[in-house]
């Protein structure tokens, strides 16, 4: 990124933090992602909000122009496919086949993000007893289950995402996926299920500030999950 650029966008974040500007809206729904045409959703946190662990600068840039992007792209697609624009977002996802791969990437990515967004939280939180018993369950302690999860998204070549998920009998598993692909593409995936808890380790998601240093990323990562959503989402 040039100097400029650099220190154009810092001080678009600085001011909009110090005026108090930052995009505090209503949080979005987790059942349902809405239909075509899809907007960008608002954070409920500010851009500044999860430093250190994800710095101001970086959330604008992933916010309003990578997830941007993909909103964008996902109507152009679906303007070209009226018969899919009445449908939700989980079930365009369910649909898509490998082929698809303009609806396949900005319906992943735009799905992706907006979970990603209500999956962090400047707050401190704990996952509640009930998710707690089933995370003991599968991997003996919370901190097992952290390193298997590190682990995955550490593994990702390229670009992608972890996942922790349910399965249809809500037993937990993990697993990934490559670039925008999510565990709800049953047509793509080869084990799907329902995420509940997901780590972007796209290089925007964190090189700004950890450069190559994947592993730091994922480490702070666990200081701004929101558990509260973790939690609903489990059930």
């Amino acid at each position: 990124m040039e100097k400029r650029t650099f220190l154009k966008l810092s001080g678009i974040v600085a001011a909009g933090t110090m005026a108090g500007c930052s995009p505090l809206k209503k949080a979005v729904g987790v059942s349902t992602l809405g239909r075509y045409p899809y907007t960008l959703p608002a954070l409920t946190y500010g851009f500044a909000d999860l430093e250190p662990n994800i710095d101001a600068l970086t959330m604008e840039i992933h916010h309003d122009r990578h997830h941007n992007g993909y909103v964008n792209k996902l109507n152009n697609a679906l303007e070209a496919t009226p018969g899919m624009q009445t449908m939700n977002l989980e079930q365009l996802l369910a649909t898509i086949k490998p082929g698809d791969s303009a609806l396949r990437n900005n319906g992943g990515g735009h799905w992706n993000h907006t979970m990603f967004w209500n999956w962090l939280s400047p707050k401190k939180t704990a996952p509640n007893e009930r998710l707690t018993q089933a995370i003991n369950q599968k991997w003996g302690t919370l901190e097992a289950f952290k390193g298997e999860f590190g682990d995955a998204a550490k593994s990702v070549f390229g670009s992608g995402w972890a996942w922790l998920c349910k399965d249809g009998n809500g037993n937990l598993f993990i697993t990934s996926t490559p670039n925008q692909d999510n565990p709800l593409m049953t047509k793509i995936i080869d084990k799907p299920g329902t995420p509940i808890l997901g780590i972007d380790v796209w290089e925007h998601a964190y090189y700004l500030h950890y450069q190559n240093k994947r592993a730091d990323y994922i480490g702070a990562f666990w200081n701004v999950v929101n558990w509260n959503r973790v939690n609903e989402l489990f059930g």
